[in-house]
């Protein structure tokens, strides 16, 4: 931009900073480029005394992939006030900015004007309507688009599929999948990143594994998605597997997939392999969101000590620490059962300009009730800012319960039957606290309370990951096809472990008659 300046001055000393090719370079570069300034093109723009409308399409264009794409709106507004007619390019980069800014007035608005100025039947400017009502979660619209438009191609499809699972409607997504004619990576990607955001990990990994069979070689947004789904699952043999692939198939290790990685091996315990990762990219490219990846992963398997030692390192080599940096050293100091340190994080971050959000108030309810310092916790809630979420009122019940101040317990366990009524976890948390108290018409209450509200308990389950094959278990479970032989192993170590209790007990006793 310097040297842009410098020339934009040259030009104007020489009266040319309003000519062709001139100003068109001169506006494309600070709007487009990724070094350019996309505030200085939209002041070029303004000082024309007649700008084309090429002139308008590029610096709206430009703030449509900034960081403030309400701007495009703004501008587009003035463009037409100023009697300048937009064109077949305008719209997409129109719809663009909003769909980024989530705003469904605003899209509507957008296809209105194109409806008026006849661009409607567009293909490109219909793809773009479909991923804008699709970002904005108006799925219905971007349907209607999608059916009445009388010829599609790939990013037709594409944009009606992301639409559906970005709204988690996965059943569409897939009618739409099966149906379509091509499928490319963005396809595929979409698909398996659709399942990881609905929570479905296992069918995005079986979706990966089609893919891998029958469909292209997968990209960084595919292995990302990938990653997450291994990483929420703890499917350490699939991640590995994930990490071989990228290596096999060259797919360069861009410091987004490293970090996918690092959070990866994390989350599923080996810490090791987090870190040989994490050390392999070099000090001067790693950005703040890998050192979150491995603080937390340190805070999350009670390496404590290490996540603050890594949080010192971050510091001295000048990465920012942003909210989630706070939010992995407030984990770190429940962990660890370090107040006085949570209390200091807490405050750096309000230091820092940031405003705690919910995760943070809940941090800190955490490590106050582990402390057991639940009346402090209890008031702590009372005064924050935020209204208290499940998550600070459960850790806070769980403080009350394990440190016998069951007065306190009673008040928390009714509001988060207040906050959560269809939640099974809820009433049972508030029975066992009766139970405690002794209050078995309490107790027997909230069973029925449960039950009138037909609010059901579902089972706890526990997951084995063997030869990278994810096994599901519930108590007395017998679904699972090799469980005649999985329950005889079991009843063999109970039968050693009552042994050994045996020759235990006989020791002691043979002890204590000795002296």
């Amino acid at each position: 931009m310097h040297s842009l300046k410098q020339i934009h001055a040259l030009l104007i000393t020489l009266s040319l900073s309003q000519d062709d090719p001139f100003v068109s370079r001169l506006i494309s570069f600070a709007a487009l480029s990724d070094s350019g300034n996309i505030d200085y093109s939209s002041k070029v723009l303004l000082n024309l005394p007649n700008p084309t409308v090429f002139y308008w399409n590029t610096v709206i264009r430009g703030y449509s992939k900034s960081q403030n794409p309400n701007k495009s709106l703004s501008l587009f507004a003035k463009m037409l006030r100023d009697g300048v007619l937009p064109n077949y390019l305008t719209y997409p980069f129109l719809a663009k900015a909003s769909a980024r800014l989530y705003k469904r007035d605003i899209a509507t608005t957008i296809h209105a004007h194109i409806l008026k100025s006849g661009y409607d039947s567009d293909l490109f400017i219909s793809n773009s309507l479909i991923h804008m009502y699709g970002s904005c979660r108006y799925i219905i619209y971007a349907r209607q688009v999608f059916d009445g438009m009388p010829m599609r191609n790939l990013v037709s499809w594409n944009s009606m599929l992301d639409g559906h699972a970005k709204c988690k409607e996965m059943d569409m997504a897939r009618e739409v999948f099966d149906f379509m004619p091509n499928k490319d990576v963005v396809s595929w990607s979409s698909m398996i990143d659709g399942y990881v955001k609905s929570g479905d990990y296992k069918e995005a990994l079986t979706i990966f594994e089609r893919m891998r069979a029958v469909g292209p070689k997968a990209n960084e947004v595919t292995m990302v998605s990938v990653l997450c789904a291994c990483a929420h699952l703890g499917t350490l043999d699939n991640g590995r597997m994930m990490h071989r692939y990228m290596i096999d198939n060259d797919l360069p290790l861009t410091l987004v997939l490293q970090t996918s990685l690092v959070d990866m091996y994390a989350k599923c315990g080996a810490i090791q392999e987090a870190l040989v990762v994490f050390r392999q990219v070099k000090m001067f490219q790693r950005d703040v969101f890998i050192w979150n990846a491995m603080v937390g992963g340190l805070a999350m398997h009670g390496f404590v000590n290490e996540a603050l030692e890594l949080f010192t390192e971050m510091q001295r080599v000048r990465i920012t620490p942003d909210e989630i940096t706070f939010l992995c050293l407030l984990s770190a100091s429940a962990h660890g059962g370090l107040i006085k340190e949570a209390w200091y994080f807490f405050e750096c971050l309000i230091k820092c300009g940031m405003k705690p959000k919910s995760e943070h108030y809940a941090c800190m309810v955490d490590v106050l009730s582990r402390a057991g310092r639940v009346e402090e916790a209890y008031e702590f809630v009372c005064q924050m800012p935020v209204e208290p979420t499940a998550s600070m009122l459960g850790a806070l019940l769980t403080g009350c319960m394990n440190h016998g101040k069951l007065d306190v317990a009673e008040i928390v366990g009714k509001k988060l039957i207040e906050l959560d009524p269809d939640h099974d976890g809820r009433y049972v948390g508030l029975s066992n606290v009766y139970a405690v108290f002794k209050r078995w018409d309490d107790a027997r209450a909230m069973r029925e309370a449960m039950e009138m509200r037909g609010v059901k308990k579902y089972p706890g389950c526990s997951f084995v990951e063997m030869c990278g094959t994810l096994h599901r278990f519930i108590a007395h479970d017998k679904t699972h096809p090799k469980s005649e032989n999985i329950y005889m192993i079991l009843k063999f170590l109970v039968s050693q472990m009552k042994h050994d209790v045996y020759q235990i007990q006989h020791h002691l006793l043979y002890d204590m008659e000795g002296v």
